[in-house]
């Protein structure tokens, strides 16, 4: 439910302003769903999407998982409550296209985890057998999923793996390539060497040939600065990593964030950069990879200017500090192999007091975090992720005075190079 206060003078300018672009400009319409009484404060939910003309959203209340239905205005069609088995789900994933959803989720039985799918109508129901899709024997109770899921853009390509990382100084990655269909195509086992202690991965992304890759690089600390960075490729049916070093010269990368370009068949690296340990934000570093040379085509360093800067501060920012609140949140490509990025200031206080990016817990990497003992490690289960602000930790750090901020949003447009329009 949304609350809004304003006073009734205020409100007359705005009816007027609204009344004159009646004639000339389709007005806006909100829909939001009502609460239901199933719903609390613990309640997981993840929005599935559009389908069949539906709007599906699935619900988690400890061991009850639900898939809700709502029309197009978002009312209620249906909650339909996956009832088939008794465990407790570790995760649940989903890959929704135009007719129906794959479901493709994690349990435990005794001393093994099955990870299993299903495919899901319009209407929220079951119209195939659980899918089994892999095994693996574990000797505790998994509290974190084990499988991760990822699929391409044009949702071709569906990938699932895990990583064995008992030798922390060679992980074992078992990825699983599949069509749309769930058919197999591909299974791989390969090893990637973790040379240093605080190596860190980036996203892991499928693109549409049904390539893998992601970032590895390294951070002396985990709010620090990268001191070295990666590209890692697996190709579709190849049972082997190739690692491919970039040069960032005397730059100091901040949060890298990778973004494939499908149509044009590279791979755009992004990160806001600084010159010393824990300075202020200085640009943005754009890297990009070709995928038809298999190496960097260009790498370009962004400097903020002052009309930039004077543009991005906030109300209590400099102009030198003016990005240092800034975290990149997306990036669009575009046919012609530009592309638009967009960074988003975002900030945390408590009782009063600023944390900077590197005392803000809801900054740092991806979540794709070092393993610190878990022989079986799925990347995505630390709480430590870039923008993650996880719905029970906000509750229980309001109490405590913590506030959470989220101020201006800067949008850049890059041609094909990866240099500025």
């Amino acid at each position: 439910m949304f609350k809004t206060s304003f006073s009734v003078k205020s409100l007359f300018p705005v009816l007027s302003w609204v009344l004159f672009l009646a004639g000339s400009a389709k007005a806006q319409r909100i829909s939001y769903a009502e609460l239901e009484l199933e719903d609390s404060k613990r309640t997981n939910f993840e929005i599935i999407g559009k389908v069949g003309g539906n709007f599906m959203i699935f619900k988690n209340n400890r061991n009850l998982n639900d898939i809700c239905v709502y029309d197009g205005e978002m009312k209620l069609i249906d909650r339909v409550r996956q009832t088939d088995m008794d465990e407790r789900w570790i995760n649940v994933d989903f890959i929704p296209y135009s007719d129906f959803v794959w479901m493709i989720y994690q349990f435990q039985r005794k001393n093994i985890v099955y990870c299993n799918a299903v495919k899901i109508d319009p209407k929220g129901k079951r119209i195939s057998e659980p899918i089994e899709l892999d095994t693996t024997r574990i000797g505790w109770a998994a509290e974190n999923k084990i499988y991760t899921t990822v699929f391409s853009e044009n949702k071709k390509q569906i990938m699932i793996f895990k990583i064995n990382s008992h030798n922390p100084n060679n992980f074992m990655f078992t990825t699983m390539l599949y069509d749309q269909q769930l058919q197999l195509k591909q299974k791989h086992r390969m090893p990637l060497s973790m040379e240093e202690r605080n190596d860190y991965f980036t996203d892991f992304l499928l693109d549409n040939e049904g390539d893998l890759v992601f970032g590895r690089f390294i951070r002396r600390q985990s709010y620090d600065f990268i001191s070295s960075f990666s590209i890692v490729t697996k190709k579709a049916d190849e049972p082997m990593f190739h690692l491919n070093p970039m040069e960032t010269d005397e730059h100091m990368l901040d949060d890298v964030k990778l973004k494939i370009d499908n149509t044009n068949r590279k791979y755009i690296i992004n990160s806001l950069y600084y010159r010393q340990r824990r300075g202020n934000m200085e640009g943005l570093f754009t890297g990009i990879w070709d995928k038809s040379t298999e190496s960097f085509s260009s790498r370009n360093f962004l400097v903020f200017d002052e009309t930039m800067r004077a543009n991005a501060k906030g109300q209590d920012a400099s102009i030198r500090t003016a990005f240092d609140d800034y975290n990149i949140t997306d990036v669009v490509t575009r046919k012609d192999g530009g592309f638009v990025l967009l960074a988003e200031s975002m900030y945390t206080t408590t009782r009063g007091v600023a944390y900077d990016r590197w005392g803000n817990r809801f900054y740092g990497n991806s979540p794709w975090l070092s393993p610190i003992d878990s022989y079986y490690w799925s990347p995505y289960t630390s709480p430590y992720s870039s923008l993650y602000w996880d719905r029970y930790n906000f509750g229980r750090n309001s109490q405590q005075g913590t506030r959470h901020h989220s101020e201006n949003i800067m949008a850049f447009s890059f041609d094909g190079s990866g240099k500025m329009e």
